[in-house]
C-alpha cells in the first residue's frame, strides 16, 4: 500500500481553482474575477472598436454577447463589494488593510461602473442602434434612471456622458495595467507561470547539497541570490492572501514567523537589492524622477500574545501586527549590505517553522515556503554554526550516539529483550538470521559431504545426483524501530503492540538491532545536511547488505526520509517502505487480523504532517480505527490535509518554544473541542506532544492519547493484553 501526496494538476489549479475553493466564499469570489475578466476583455475590445469605427465588432449572436457582458460586469461588481466587505467589515485577520489593498478594489469597481455607464449613455445617445432591452437589462435600467433625472435621448448631455465614461474606462484600464507589475497583482502573470514551472519531484522533497563540490563558496542560502530560479519566481507569484499564515502553527500560536510575510519580505529585498546593484528604480524611470530611497529591514518586534485565549487558543492577529510593525523602510539602509538572515529574516522566524507544509497545501499559486527556510537553516548550521542550544545538543547527540538524547549507542537494541520479557516474542535481528543461515548451510554441506563419501566407499554411483542446501526463509519485512521506539519508554509500548500484531497475523519480520542508526530526519530539517548524508549512506549500506526489500516503521519522519530523501543517495527504487498503519490496514483487509473485543471509545484522530501532507496517508489510520468494534470516530474541525501540526516537526521536537502558547497545547485544545475519550495518533512525536498537551490542560485524567496500533491491539487481544504493553 504505497501512498503518495499528489499536487493538483496545472489545469485543476489554474482553471478549476482547486485550492482557492477550499474556502468556498473567497474561492467563488475569485472564480468570478477570473472568468469575469476573461469575458470582459472581449467587451473592452468591443467598446474601443465601436468608438473608433462607429460599429460594433461583428461577433456572432451579438445580442447574446451583449447579455454575457452585462452579467459578467454585474457579477464582478458584486464580487468587488463582497471583497471590500470581507476585508474592511468582516475584517478577516489574514487580509491586509490599507490604501494598497483598497486601491485594487477601486480600480476594478471603477472599471465595472465605467462600462455600465458607457453602455447606458450609449443607449441614450444612439438609441436606434442599441441592443434590445432584454439583452441589456442593467444598462437599460440605468439609462431609464438617467432619463428620469433629465438626460434626454440623443442630446449633448448623452454624448458628453458617453465620451466621459468611455475615456474614464480606458484611463483606468491602462492605469491598472501599469499598476499590476508594481503590486501583488503581478500574480496575474507570475501565478500561472509558477504553477506551470512547479517542481515535478515528490511533494516535500528537499534538494540535496553536493557537499563534495570544491568550487562551492557556501552551502544553503545566506543571500537572496543563493535561492534557485523557481524559488525566486515564488516570491513574485505571492498573492498576499494570507492563507498560508492563517494555517501556520507558528503564526497561530504567537511566534513571529508568518509564511506570507516570508514571501513578501524576500520579494521586497530581492527587488531593492537588484535596484541598488543596477542603480535603477524598479518602478519609475530615472528621467521621471525615479530614485533609490533606503531599503526594507526588520525592526525589533514580537507578537503581543495575550494570555487567556479561549477555545483553540490560536490567533494570527499578534503575528500579523508584529510583522506589519517590524518590516519598514529605513532611509539610511543599503539593500546590498542588508543581511538575508538578520535584517530580512530573523533567526527566531527560521527556528519557529515546524516544516508541516500546511502553508504550501493551501497556497493557490503553488508557492513553496519550507525549502527556503531549510536552505537558510542550512546556511546558518553549515557555514556559521548558529542554531539554538538545545538543537545543537540534539545534533551532537545524534552524531555521537545516533539518538537525540545522547543515550549509549550500545543500548539501541535493549528494546528487543524488553519486548520479549513483556510480550513473550523474541524479535530476531538480521545479523542473527544471517549467522543462523550460515551455520545451517555449513552443517548441511558437512552432512552432504559425509553422505557422499559413505556412498562412494560403498560403491554407490551418484549419476549426477546432488542435494540442494536451502537458505532459511528470509523475513517478509524489516521492522525499523527508530530512535523513539528504541529508547523512549512510551513509544516502546507502541512498538511492542506492532510486534504482537505482526506475530498474530503470521508476518515474519526482523530488525537491525545495534546496526540501526538514526534516520537523519532531525539533522536534515534542522539544517545539518552533512550529518544527514552520513547517516543516510550508512543506513543504505546496511539495508543493501541484507538485501532488504520491504521496510515498515512506526515513525512518519523515518518513513518520509526513506521514501523521499534516501532515493537521492542510492536507496534502490524497489525497496518498499510502509508505515505501520498502512500495513495494519492491509492485514485487516486480508482478514489476517480480527478485532473481536469492542472498545467503547470516542476517538478523534490527529493527522501526522509527515504521514499526511507529505505522503498522502490519511485513510489507512482511519480504516484501522473504523475496523475496531465500538469505536466512534469523530473528526476535528482541522483534520486531514488541513490538520494542524502538533509542533514537533522540523527538529522542534528537541527545542523549546520561546514565545506565545505551545503548539501542542493549541492542537490538543482543538482535539478536546469534539469531546473525545481518546486522541488517536500514528506518530511517536505526535503521541508525545498530545500527552504533554493533555497534561498542560489538566485533561489527562479524562482523555487518553493512544497510538492507532495500541487501540487495535486492545481490540484484537482483549484480556490477553500484556501488562505494560
Amino acid at each position: 500500500m504505497q501512498s503518495e501526496a499528489k499536487r493538483p494538476s496545472f489545469a485543476a489549479q489554474m482553471f478549476g481553482h482547486r485550492k482557492l475553493l477550499h474556502d468556498l466564499r473567497s474561492g467563488m469570489m475569485h472564480l468570478i474575477y477570473f472568468y469575469g475578466f476573461i469575458v470582459l476583455q472581449f467587451g473592452a475590445a468591443d467598446l474601443i472598436w465601436k468608438s473608433l469605427s462607429g460599429s460594433p465588432i461583428p461577433f456572432p449572436y451579438y445580442n447574446g454577447f451583449a447579455l454575457s457582458q452585462e452579467i459578467a460586469v454585474s457579477l464582478v461588481l458584486l464580487a468587488v463589494l463582497y471583497g471590500a466587505y470581507r476585508r474592511y467589515l468582516e475584517r478577516l485577520p489574514r487580509l491586509k488593510r490599507g490604501w494598497k489593498p483598497s486601491l485594487v478594489l477601486w480600480f476594478i469597481g471603477t472599471l465595472m461602473l465605467s462600462v455600465l455607464f458607457t453602455l447606458a449613455f450609449e443607449r441614450l445617445a444612439h438609441s436606434s442602434d442599441s441592443v434590445p432591452e432584454r439583452f441589456a437589462p442593467v444598462s437599460a435600467a440605468m439609462a431609464e434612471g438617467l432619463r428620469a433625472i433629465g438626460v434626454p435621448l440623443g442630446g449633448l448631455a448623452a454624448d458628453i456622458g458617453y465620451e466621459l465614461f468611455w475615456w474614464l474606462h480606458l484611463a483606468v484600464l491602462l492605469s491598472f495595467l501599469v499598476y499590476v507589475p508594481q503590486s501583488k497583482h503581478f500574480h496575474l502573470l507570475t501565478g500561472p507561470a509558477n504553477l506551470w514551472l512547479r517542481r515535478r519531484s515528490p511533494v516535500g522533497t528537499l534538494a540535496p547539497l553536493n557537499l563534495e563540490d570544491e568550487e562551492a563558496e557556501s552551502f544553503g542560502a545566506g543571500a537572496v541570490e543563493h535561492f534557485s530560479q523557481k524559488q525566486l519566481v515564488d516570491l513574485y507569484a505571492c498573492v498576499e492572501c494570507g492563507r498560508c499564515t492563517n494555517v501556520c502553527p507558528a503564526s497561530n500560536t504567537g511566534k513571529l514567523l508568518s509564511p506570507m510575510h516570508l514571501m513578501v519580505k524576500l520579494r521586497d529585498h530581492l527587488t531593492e537589492k537588484g535596484a541598488a546593484i543596477t542603480s535603477k528604480s524598479p518602478w519609475i524611470p530615472r528621467s521621471m524622477g525615479g530614485r533609490l530611497a533606503g531599503a526594507h529591514v526588520m525592526g525589533a518586534a514580537l507578537p503581543a500574545w495575550e494570555e487567556g485565549f479561549e477555545g483553540s487558543m490560536t490567533s494570527i492577529a499578534p503575528t500579523m501586527a508584529a510583522q506589519a510593525q517590524a518590516w519598514s523602510v529605513r532611509e539610511a539602509a543599503d539593500a546590498t549590505e542588508a543581511q538575508l538572515i538578520g535584517d530580512v529574516m530573523t533567526e527566531e522566524e527560521l527556528w519557529s517553522c515546524t516544516t508541516c507544509r500546511n502553508c504550501e497545501e493551501v497556497c493557490p499559486v503553488g508557492n513553496e515556503h519550507v525549502d527556503k527556510i531549510i536552505d537558510m537553516r542550512r546556511y546558518l548550521v553549515l557555514m556559521e554554526g548558529r542554531l539554538p542550544t538545545d538543537g545543537q545538543r540534539a545534533l551532537q547527540n545524534i552524531e555521537r550516539q545516533s539518538n537525540p538524547w545522547g543515550l549509549p549507542r550500545g543500548e539501541r537494541a535493549a528494546w528487543i529483550e524488553d519486548c520479549e520479557s513483556k510480550t513473550g516474542i523474541r524479535v530476531p535481528t538480521m545479523q542473527e538470521l544471517r549467522k543462523t543461515a550460515a551455520k545451517r548451510a555449513s552443517g548441511a554441506r558437512s552432512g552432504l559431504e559425509t553422505a557422499m563419501a559413505t556412498k562412494a566407499a560403498a560403491g554407490a554411483s551418484g549419476n549426477g545426483a546432488s542435494a540442494a542446501v536451502a537458505e532459511p526463509h528470509a523475513p517478509e519485512l524489516l521492522l525499523w524501530a527508530g530512535s523513539m521506539g528504541a529508547y523512549d519508554t512510551r513509544s516502546r509500548r507502541v512498538l511492542y503492540d506492532v510486534v504482537r500484531l505482526l506475530e498474530r497475523a503470521g508476518v515474519s519480520f526482523a530488525t537491525l538491532g545495534l546496526e540501526e542508526r538514526s534516520s537523519g530526519d532531525t539533522a536534515r530539517r534542522i539544517g545539518n545536511e552533512l550529518l544527514f548524508q552520513e547517516l543516510c549512506r550508512e543506513n543504505i549500506g546496511t539495508i543493501e547488505k541484507y538485501g532488504v526489500t520491504r521496510i515498515v516503521t512506526v515513525c512518519p519522519h523515518t518513513y518520509n526520509a526513506f521514501k523521499k530523501d534516501y532515493p537521492d543517495f542510492g536507496l534502490a527504487p524497489d525497496v518498499v517502505v510502509e508505515h505501520h498503519t498502512e500495513l495494519l490496514a492491509r492485514l485487516l483487509e486480508e482478514g489476517r487480523l480480527k478485532p473481536l473485543y469492542p472498545l467503547r471509545e470516542r476517538v478523534t484522530y490527529h493527522d501526522s504532517c509527515y504521514l499526511g501532507r507529505y505522503n498522502g496517508v490519511y485513510d489507512a489510520p482511519r480504516e484501522v480505527l473504523r475496523a475496531i468494534p465500538g469505536v466512534q470516530l469523530k473528526e476535528m474541525e482541522r483534520s486531514r490535509a488541513n490538520g494542524m501540526c502538533c509542533g514537533a516537526g522540523g527538529g522542534l521536537m528537541w527545542m523549546e518554544e520561546q514565545s506565545g502558547v505551545r503548539v501542542n497545547a493549541a492542537r490538543t485544545s482543538q482535539a478536546l473541542e469534539v469531546k473525545p475519550s481518546v486522541i488517536g495518533s500514528a506518530c511517536p512525536y505526535c503521541l508525545t506532544m498530545m500527552e504533554d498537551g493533555l497534561k498542560s490542560l489538566n485533561a489527562d485524567e479524562r482523555v487518553a492519547a493512544r497510538d492507532v496500533a495500541e487501540l487495535l491491539a486492545a481490540s484484537v487481544f482483549g484480556s490477553e493484553q500484556a501488562d505494560g504493553s
